[in-house]
C-alpha cells in the first residue's frame, strides 16, 4: 500500500530523451529521489518531431523540454550533451551525435574525429564533454543546469563500458578511457553526473511545493 500510495502522489517527469543508453544512466544517478515518477517518451505516443537546432547545448536542451512538457501535459526533463575538442575549435559540439552524418554509428564519429586529431600530440589534444539539462513543465521553463568533465583525446578506443565517445575520452585523474571505468564511477564523476547533481539540488524544492 505505501508504495501504491508514493507512486499516486509522485511527480510525472519525461526524460525527453530516444537515446536508451543516456537514459539508463539519468535513471540510475536520479534513482534514490523520492517523489518523482521517471517516464520515457514510449509512454507518450504521438509526441512532436523536435529538430535540434540550436547553435549551443542550452537551446537545444530548452526547446526539447517546454515544447514537450506542453505537449504531455507535464514535466519534462532535456539533456543535450556532447563533446569539445580544443584542437577543433569546439567540434562536434552540438553536432557530436551526427558528426559523421544523421544517424551515424558511434564508430563512424569516432572514427572522424581521430583522423581529424592524426598528429596532434597529446598536450593539444585537451576535451570536454558538456551536459546541459532543462526542466520545464507545461507553464514554461523552471530551469538549466549544466555540468563538465575534463579530459584527453587519445590516440585509438580503448574500453567495453559507456556509449558515443567514451572510448576515445581519458580521465587523468582516472588513468582510463569514460570506457574502461566501471560504470558506477562514471556515474559518480561525468559531466552529466555533475549536471544531475544541480538538477537534483534545484528540483527538490520543487517537489516539496507539490
Amino acid at each position: 500500500m505505501t508504495s501504491f500510495v508514493n507512486t499516486l502522489h509522485a511527480k510525472t517527469i519525461l526524460i525527453a530523451t530516444q537515446n536508451e543508453k543516456k537514459r539508463a544512466e539519468i535513471k540510475e544517478i536520479l534513482k534514490d529521489i523520492p517523489g518523482i515518477l521517471l517516464r520515457c517518451p514510449d509512454d507518450f505516443p504521438f509526441l512532436p518531431l523536435i529538430e535540434e537546432d540550436g547553435t549551443t547545448f542550452q537551446e537545444n536542451a530548452v526547446k526539447k523540454a517546454t515544447i514537450l512538457a506542453k505537449a504531455c501535459n507535464t514535466w519534462a526533463m532535456s539533456d543535450d550533451s556532447g563533446l569539445e575538442i580544443d584542437a577543433l575549435r569546439g567540434r562536434p559540439g552540438v553536432y557530436s551525435c551526427r558528426y559523421a552524418g544523421a544517424n551515424a554509428a558511434d564508430e563512424k564519429n569516432i572514427e572522424k574525429v581521430l583522423s581529424e586529431l592524426r598528429g596532434v600530440p597529446r598536450e593539444r589534444r585537451t576535451a570536454r564533454f558538456v551536459c546541459t539539462i532543462a526542466l520545464a513543465g507545461p507553464q514554461g521553463l523552471f530551469f538549466v543546469v549544466e555540468g563538465r568533465c575534463g579530459g584527453f583525446i587519445t590516440e585509438e578506443p580503448k574500453g567495453k563500458y559507456g556509449f558515443g565517445y567514451d572510448p576515445i575520452f581519458y580521465v587523468p585523474d582516472h588513468r582510463q578511457t569514460f570506457a574502461e571505468l566501471n560504470p558506477a564511477i562514471k556515474n559518480r564523476i561525468s559531466h552529466r553526473a555533475h549536471a544531475l547533481k544541480q538538477f537534483t539540488e534545484k528540483l527538490q524544492p520543487l517537489i516539496r511545493q507539490l
